[in-house]
């Protein structure tokens, strides 16, 4: 199996960040850019804008030059005034910065609606289906309270372009939003009206399922899940016991949810639930807890959910798209089946590209994000939810069950200190003892190897089937690593 060299990513997640070239060669075309100093000044991440809620880019004044600068943007696009719809997870701060983009957006000339409360998958739901040009989730999905962000779907439910983002950094950053802006109160009139549509929309996917007999435990991280999720899946029959959804501003993420499952692990065992669901704060995520109290995270539920469409024949292709972070167990348990696994970069932006690029039928990440592009192009925690009890309804069978043929292999990172981040392909020793390492996990294990993005760390991670084996390995390359570059 070959290594990965990957020199740009970020050092937490992977995420590659885009050539210097590429976004010139972009914004040229628009004659936008000012300097070399705006393109390094880059706000939107792959996952729009996220920062700590009060400071910079995330103060009211560039929340509203953020609103008047996309509806400014989508004016000249559509040429006429556009039409836009907001949502917000219970972060303390989503209130204000809401008002702040209604603001700018409708002294631009635009109409906005609110959802008020909504998961992120609800708002780009809601888009399409009431006919908006846009739709603004004010969120920063599993982030502590203090931080919050700013991300935009298309009506298709794809996520804002880069040229337009790039257009709303140059007003950000220049002096063409010189307007004066009104505080609105966000419009709230239809917000029972989406919130029934978006479950209309839940339910709909699944008409013959019934959970009648089931009793599951959901862990709502204080979030955006709040208000939808008791309602979704008691109107299904299940029992369900919520935990977790007394937001209160400051406690969404909080030792609770999705990052945080020993709490849903003993309530499940202890009042003898059949399994256990916990999101992140904007509900785009979800991970699993079985009856026996073991965590089904979501590389395991691709290998459930990929059965099930294979079973069915609609795996196209055969194919299930992951990231280079999923567990090689999981490649292993789908080849068993004549399952191919493609992987990308760190982030659900890279899997839905892969998707749209092959087909797919189904992708996502460890972090239970999982992505069914013939049902909608954003992860979404609840459809997720509902397409594994499905499964687990067709077959009859336990959570505990229908994971079995997973087995997730031992992992070890080791990161060595370096002195310049020199391509590893360059340095002929590395390359021989990865060489090396690379032969001896063939077909049992996997290497990957990548520079941290912020610091002057390589980082080597090593999955197989023995744990002392892959530490004796990763403590070789290491290392090699050190002696060549080390410092």
């Amino acid at each position: 199996m070959a290594a990965l060299f990957d020199r740009t990513s970020c050092s937490v997640c992977g995420r590659q960040t885009k050539s210097l070239s590429y976004n010139i060669n972009i914004t040229a075309s628009i004659e936008l850019v000012r300097s070399m100093d705006f393109i390094m000044r880059k706000l939107f991440g792959t996952d729009g804008i996220r920062a700590r809620a009060g400071e910079f880019p995330l103060d009211e004044k560039t929340v509203r030059i953020i609103g008047y600068s996309l509806a400014r943007r989508f004016a000249e696009k559509l040429g006429r005034a556009p039409r836009f719809i907001t949502g917000r997870d219970t972060r303390e701060s989503g209130d204000w910065i809401e008002k702040a983009i209604q603001s700018g957006a409708v002294a631009a000339g635009s109409d906005i609606e609110s959802t008020s409360i909504m998961t992120t998958p609800g708002v780009a739901y809601l888009t399409g289906k009431f006919g908006f040009d846009a739709g603004i989730v004010i969120s920063a999905s599993h982030n502590p309270f203090v931080d919050n962000g700013i991300k935009v779907f298309l009506p298709d439910g794809k996520k804002l372009d880069d040229v337009t983002e790039q257009l709303i950094e140059s007003d950000i950053f220049g002096d063409s939003t010189a307007a004066d802006f009104v505080e609105v109160q966000p419009k709230v009139q239809r917000a029972d009206e989406f919130h029934e549509g978006y479950l209309a929309h839940l339910r709909g996917n699944f008409p013959n399922l019934r959970l009648d007999g089931r009793k599951m435990v959901i862990d709502c991280a204080n979030g955006a899940s709040c208000r939808i999720a008791k309602a979704l899946f008691s109107t299904l029959g299940a029992e369900t016991e919520v935990i977790n959804d007394s937001p209160d501003g400051r406690n969404i993420n909080k030792d609770c949810g999705s990052l945080h499952l020993e709490g849903l692990q003993e309530l499940v065992v202890a009042s003898d639930a059949d399994l256990g669901v916990a999101y992140d704060g904007d509900a785009d995520r979800a991970l699993f807890v079985d009856e026996k109290g073991n965590v089904v995270d979501g590389d395991a539920t691709l290998w459930v959910l990929a059965r099930r469409l294979n079973d069915e024949g609609r795996l196209t292709r055969s194919q299930v798209v992951a990231t280079v972070m999923s567990n090689i167990g999981l490649e292993i348990a789908l080849r068993s089946r004549n399952i191919g696994l493609i992987r990308t970069q760190v982030g659900d932006k890279y899997v839905l590209d892969e998707l749209l690029k092959t087909g797919a039928a189904i992708g996502g990440e460890q972090s239970g994000h999982i992505i069914f592009p013939h049902e909608s192009l954003v992860g979404d925690g609840m459809m997720t939810t509902l397409f594994l009890l499905d499964a687990l309804t067709a077959k009859q069978r336990r959570l505990s069950e229908a994971v079995e043929g997973f087995i997730r292999y031992p992992q070890v990172l080791v990161n060595v200190r370096v002195r310049e981040k020199r391509p590893f392909e360059s340095v002929e020793p590395i390359v021989a003892a990865v060489r090396e390492v690379e032969r001896k996990l063939e077909g049992t294990g996997r290497l990957l190897l990548r520079y941290s993005g912020t610091e002057n760390l390589a980082r080597v991670m090593i999955e197989g089937r023995d744990q002392t084996e892959i530490e004796r390995e990763a403590a070789y390359l290491a290392d090699v690593i050190k002696s060549e570059i080390g410092r």
